[in-house]
């Protein structure tokens, strides 16, 4: 693996533990304002990128390069509300597809096929991750200001199971 992608894949592992930690935040943010749904949402999030993280980890590993952890920097701690809260969800994971991609372009420049393999699994991923958050903030915006659609709302996403990521079983 050229050491241009083992810095990018060590940064994109450090952006995964970054948005475990956001969604850790946000689980804990919204637990505190009585949202268990959204809680247990977020909380099952934050299991999911720290899978994200492993499997980079474990296929860094498994091509012999050396995986170095970075701090992670601050994340925010309390959102105006739950619509809020699921708006930056939707873009942070925008984002995320967004680096994902660029890593997806830089190993095809370099015909690292391995990584291409690897990486395509995390594409597949995030089209799920943006539509899932897409959904439940359109969603939300259907019962802004209405109480009892957030409740409704909220006692759908306390539903959510966490399922190891494939990669992984």
């Amino acid at each position: 693996m050229e050491n241009r992608i083992v810095e990018a894949m060590n940064r994109q592992i450090n952006a995964e533990l970054w948005s475990a930690y956001m969604y850790l935040s946000m689980s804990l943010d919204a637990e505190s304002k009585g949202m268990k749904g959204v809680a247990n949402w977020m909380f099952v999030q934050w299991l999911e990128e720290q899978d994200h993280a492993r499997i980079l980890q474990l296929f860094m590993l498994s091509v012999d390069a050396k995986v170095e952890l970075m701090p992670i920097d601050g994340v925010p701690t309390s959102w105006e509300s739950v619509l809020e809260m699921f708006r930056g969800t939707l873009l942070h994971e925008i984002e995320v597809s967004s680096m994902i991609h660029q890593l997806m372009r830089m190993a095809v420049s370099v015909s690292d096929y391995a990584t291409v393999s690897r990486l395509q699994w995390f594409i597949d991923e995030q089209v799920e991750e943006e539509n899932s958050a897409r959904d439940i903030v359109n969603m939300l915006e259907m019962v802004e200001g209405d109480s009892t659609g957030l409740f409704k709302i909220d006692c759908m996403l306390y539903k959510r199971k966490y399922e190891k990521a494939a990669p992984l079983l």
